[in-house]
């Protein structure tokens, strides 16, 4: 009962043997490989245009150095308040954009509003020395709490940016739930909404070690071959990432694991809005799925074997969770199984209310 994070899957089989047929023979290095150029023209086939892609090791330099290739002196970059950049990165995005800093921004169900995006950035004019130049907008898609921006939402997003002049980021770590959840192409949710770079995940959706920066319009990627060398992402071997992508890519793999982790999450919802013992925090879109269940269940599930991560009440909820009980995230993954998903819904059932 593996629920902590994709992060604690494997590798699809097609990805394992993609490696496997990469570790022989010989090819150029540092991303100019035939198998590298490949999947570059993949990219441009997968988003419609002309793209230019940057293959990185982590969701976090694939975070941090699309933000600083757009970086400015007292650069400031505008997300919502629970964004994985303002929270589970270590201030790497503030590191590598040279000091750059993070206006978070509230709103309902891990999403931003326009309105309070734009009150906020109204704090930092740009013309103001002493507050900083407005740098970027930073999307996350799906959100960290399991929702999804609609396109209609990201397009009034992205018309805000616009309004500043800003670019705008889209942390793409679990991009292929959120593509499937809202049955979009790569293009829909991305460029044709106003998006100019793309952190590409992969490695969340079954890939061993996969992630890419995708600049929607090359010219704004010239630095970027500078600013990857500079913070040691540029791979010697890289056509070991790009064999992952090409397994990933081929036949519609990356959205089928992503149907499939998307799937398991219903389930898993489904069965907690009938049950008496547990509930759902909230409703989400993705493969990740919120409950609330007394303390002494969630004590009993880890001792029989279940994985998750307790997580804090939102800010904007008081009272969600009782002084009994606790809120707990649990992620499903493409090796989610229907039998790991009923077990753990079961066991919570069966769980006496105490330990009495």
């Amino acid at each position: 009962m593996f629920f902590a994070s994709d992060n604690w899957s494997g590798a699809h089989p097609a990805i394992g043997e993609a490696l496997l047929r990469e570790q022989s023979g010989y090819a150029n290095a540092y991303g100019t490989s035939p198998l590298d150029r490949k999947i570059e023209a993949r990219f441009n086939d997968l988003f419609e245009r002309e793209v230019a892609v940057f293959f990185v090791g982590t969701g976090t330099a694939a975070n941090s150095l699309a933000l600083s290739s757009v970086g400015r002196p007292g650069g400031v970059v505008f997300c919502h308040k629970d964004a994985h950049i303002a929270n589970d990165e270590g201030g790497a995005p503030e590191y590598f954009t040279g000091g750059g800093r993070l206006a978070t921004v509230s709103g309902p169900e891990g999403k931003m509003t326009p309105s309070e995006l734009r009150r906020i950035a109204a704090r930092y004019p740009a013309d103001f020395i002493h507050h900083g130049q407005p740098m970027a907008l930073s999307l996350t898609q799906s959100t960290e709490v399991g929702t999804v921006y609609g396109l209609d939402e990201i397009d009034a997003l992205t018309a805000v940016a616009k309004e500043g002049g800003l670019p705008v980021h889209m942390d793409g770590a679990r991009f292929a739930n959120a593509l499937v959840a809202l049955d979009a192409t790569p293009a829909e949710m991305t460029w044709k909404r106003g998006v100019d770079i793309l952190s590409f995940g992969g490695t969340k959706n079954g890939c061993w070690c996969a992630e890419a920066i995708v600049f929607m319009n090359p010219d704004q990627a010239r630095e970027m071959p500078f600013i990857r060398k500079r913070a040691a992402h540029l791979f010697s071997k890289t056509r070991f990432i790009s064999a992952q992508l090409d397994a990933y890519l081929t036949d519609d793999l990356w959205l089928d694991l992503a149907r499939h982790s998307n799937a398991m999450a219903e389930r898993m919802r489904i069965a907690f809005r009938k049950s008496a013992k547990a509930r759902l925090a909230w409703e989400t879109q993705s493969n990740e799925v919120f409950i609330i269940l007394p303390k002494a269940a969630a004590e009993a599930a880890r001792k029989a074997g279940a994985e998750f991560y307790d997580w804090l009440t939102p800010a904007d909820q008081p009272g969600l969770v009782a002084e009994d009980e606790v809120l707990a995230r649990c992620v499903t993954s493409f090796a989610s199984t229907e039998a790991e998903v009923d077990r753990f819904v079961s066991f919570l059932e069966a769980e006496p209310l105490t330990n009495g």
